[in-house]
């Protein structure tokens, strides 16, 4: 099939991944990272490095980032009065009184109490579709978190010991995700600053990334995947940020898949509109981009969202092709790894 046809079978949006080119480390500084760039108009694939962003970009041009940051989001704890390990990752409120989370121990019944390091009490609750409702009575969940929560890297990243603020951009103020926009770890604020001396515009939206996101699908039509829902806001004055770029002819760079999705949700009537609230919109090749000219993005892994996403926007083939380069060159993988520049 051509990208005029787009394929819907999974196993075409799947590829051979070396695990010696999974990065277990971040990049230092964050900008030298190396940068893969994809010329959809030329189909051409050349190698650069993130600090050059500033030239491979052009006056006028805005770039748009998601803000989220990353909860420590990660709880250990004992069931009482068993004392049996309990390890919880919370992933979102529910309502006033409990959360979605991810809860991994031997037999938690529903009513099962556990003792959080630190002292505060958590109560599991009844399965729900992403999880475990888990309920943390008179507590303060998010200050919980900041006090004894850790943060939750991938399971791929199995060997990294250092700053967790290394899984966090620099730009990161407002808590919600359960993982890392993880484009936006390679700029600096010297990168940020030489892009507006380059007169190159920055906006940001915010949507909580849910670990959903990043797990290979499993229905072998990939237009039948219904993505979990997240939260997002698109603020008026990004609106309006865009709109004038537009007109001036520039173009909305979009930092991090999280940030097309965002964009793209709140576009569907045709135009970009602020919002907050939730967002599904779960992006396969044949959809139509509205708002985004061009992507920045990790390497991601085989037949997962994320890289269908990034397939849609670039094309199945050229995508594909462009990551047979990558690993031919050594580039790395996954959350710590290199970058995609798709214009």
């Amino acid at each position: 099939m051509t990208d005029l046809d787009p394929d819907p079978r999974l196993f075409s949006y799947d590829y051979d991944l070396p695990k010696e080119l999974i990065t277990q480390e971040p990049a230092d500084p964050r900008d030298s990272a190396r940068l893969l760039v994809i010329d959809r108009a030329s189909q051409n694939v050349t190698h650069h490095g993130v600090s050059d962003l500033p030239t491979l970009l052009r006056p006028g041009d805005l770039i748009v980032a998601n803000r989220s940051r990353v909860l420590r989001a990660r709880l250990f704890g004992t069931k009482l009065p068993s004392g049996g390990r309990v390890e919880i990752t919370v992933l979102r409120p529910v309502d006033t009184d409990s959360w979605e989370a991810l809860v991994r121990g031997h037999r938690i019944p529903a009513g099962q109490q556990v003792l959080i390091e630190g002292g505060a009490v958590a109560v599991i609750g009844e399965p729900i579709p992403a999880g475990r409702r888990v309920s943390f009575p008179g507590v303060d969940v998010y200050r919980l978190l900041e006090q004894v929560g850790r943060t939750p890297l991938p399971p791929y990243i199995q060997e990294y010991r250092g700053d967790p603020e290394r899984y966090q951009t620099v730009y990161a103020d407002t808590l919600g995700s359960a993982a890392a926009p993880t484009a936006g770890l390679h700029f600096t604020p010297t990168l940020i600053e030489r892009l507006r001396e380059r007169g190159v515009g920055w906006g940001n939206v915010v949507l909580h990334i849910g670990l959903d996101t990043f797990k290979p699908l499993t229905d072998e039509d990939v237009r039948h995947r219904h993505i979990h829902t997240e939260w997002v806001e698109i603020p008026p004055e990004l609106v309006d940020v865009v709109e004038s770029t537009r007109l001036r002819g520039g173009r909305v760079v979009a930092v991090g898949t999280s940030t097309v999705r965002a964009l793209e949700f709140a576009a569907v009537s045709g135009s970009l509109r602020p919002y907050h609230g939730p967002v599904d919109l779960f992006i396969v090749p044949g959809h139509q981009f509205r708002i985004v000219d061009a992507l920045m993005t990790n390497f991601h892994l085989p037949r997962t969202s994320v890289l269908i996403l990034a397939a849609a926007f670039t094309g199945r083939e050229l995508l594909l092709r462009a990551y047979q380069a990558a690993i031919a060159r050594r580039y790395r993988f996954l959350s710590f790894g290199d970058a995609t520049l798709i214009l």
